[in-house]
C-alpha cells in the first residue's frame, strides 16, 4: 500500500472517533485529536480534501472510494465536516 489510505482515515476519524450524528459540529470541534486547535484541523482538512480531489481513478479504487464519492467530500468547504 502507498499511504493513499491515510486520506481517507484523516478525512473521516473526527467522525468514527466520536461516533457522532450529522448535525453535531460543535462536538467534533471539542473531540478533535487532543494538541490540535480549530485551525490546525481546518487547515488538514483543506489540503487532505484537496490531495482528495488531485487522485486519479486507480488510486481512488486503491482506496476504496468511487470519483463521485471523492468529489462529494473534496469539494467540502474546509469548515464542513
Amino acid at each position: 500500500m502507498n499511504g493513499l489510505s491515510d486520506v481517507r482515515l484523516t478525512l473521516h476519524s473526527q467522525e468514527l472517533a466520536a461516533g457522532q450524528n450529522n448535525g453535531t459540529r460543535e462536538a467534533s470541534m471539542r473531540d478533535a485529536v487532543s494538541g490540535q486547535n480549530r485551525w490546525d484541523l481546518f487547515w488538514r482538512r483543506l489540503h487532505t480534501r484537496k490531495a482528495l480531489l488531485a487522485l486519479t481513478t486507480d488510486q481512488l479504487k486503491d482506496i476504496g472510494l468511487t470519483r463521485e464519492q471523492a468529489l462529494e467530500e473534496g469539494l467540502k468547504p474546509f469548515w464542513r465536516i
